[in-house]
């Protein structure tokens, strides 16, 4: 959308943008000023050995337990390398290698994904990704091919934009409806929009127990209270309208 031109036909002076979640519930919106959800990229390793008989350990060099000891040494770059006050995750959520019970296979296949809410500690934790494991198979014998595939980068909040969403919302739907929020370790593609032109991002509450809507986005049992839709549109539209006043007098 950038590059077909979304932000520079009109020109755009500020963008505003919001999600739904049923972590808030309906009647309320949450805000977070500076960084606010973290940045995303996957990872896939491919394990190289040398398979054989499973009979005969010692005469080849088994992918599978260079695998696992390469996702517990992962772990280490985020327990032992980072600063302990900065969010991140690294999540090993796939494993694929072998297929019978009495063969080593010649490889295993990994993949994954590395959350950061901090850009230079999201480049540096990439490179330590790349070389623990690379260094981690070497060490028993195998190989370890890494891809990184580079994907969000943090979303950050101006202070401008996000107050003055926050007192928009208590104008329209009173304080009692505005919470202040904690970063999350999703990732969301508004951020590219951020990084051009000032803005904000926040949630907007659709969680009601007494219907049932309470699982997390992306679940299998995911609803909303719709009412949620309703707020939300109204204050969006009071966003533009607040904003356009105060260009207005400050022209």
């Amino acid at each position: 959308m950038i590059k077909d031109g979304a932000l520079s036909d009109p020109n755009v002076d500020a963008i505003f943008g919001q999600h739904i979640t049923t972590e808030i519930s309906d009647g309320k919106f949450g805000f977070k000023t500076g960084p606010m959800m973290a940045s995303a990229d996957e990872l896939y390793f491919t394990v190289i050995g040398k398979g054989g008989h499973g009979a005969h350990p010692h005469k080849v060099v088994g992918p599978i337990p260079i695998a696992a000891q390469i996702i517990t040494s992962l772990q280490t770059v985020i327990s032992r390398t980072r600063d302990l006050l900065m969010p991140s995750v690294l999540t090993i959520g796939s494993i694929h290698g072998g297929a019978t019970t009495n063969v080593i296979s010649n490889e295993v296949k990994l993949a994954g994904t590395f959350r950061a809410m901090n850009e230079t500690w999201r480049e540096k934790g990439l490179s330590m990704i790349r070389r623990t494991a690379k260094e981690t198979a070497k060490s028993l014998g195998g190989k370890c091919k890494v891809e990184i595939s580079r994907g969000y980068p943090v979303l950050v909040n101006q202070e401008k934009e996000t107050d003055l969403v926050r007192s928009t919302a208590i104008k329209l739907f009173e304080k009692k409806s505005v919470a202040e929020i904690q970063p999350v370790m999703g990732a969301e593609d508004f951020l590219f929009f951020l990084q051009k032109v000032p803005g904000a991002f926040w949630w907007i509450g659709a969680g009601n127990k007494s219907i049932g809507a309470t699982a997390s986005i992306h679940s299998s049992k995911f609803m909303i209270d719709e009412n949620a839709l309703m707020h939300g549109a109204a204050l969006l539209a009071f966003v533009a309208t607040e904003y356009l006043n105060l260009r207005e007098h400050k022209n």
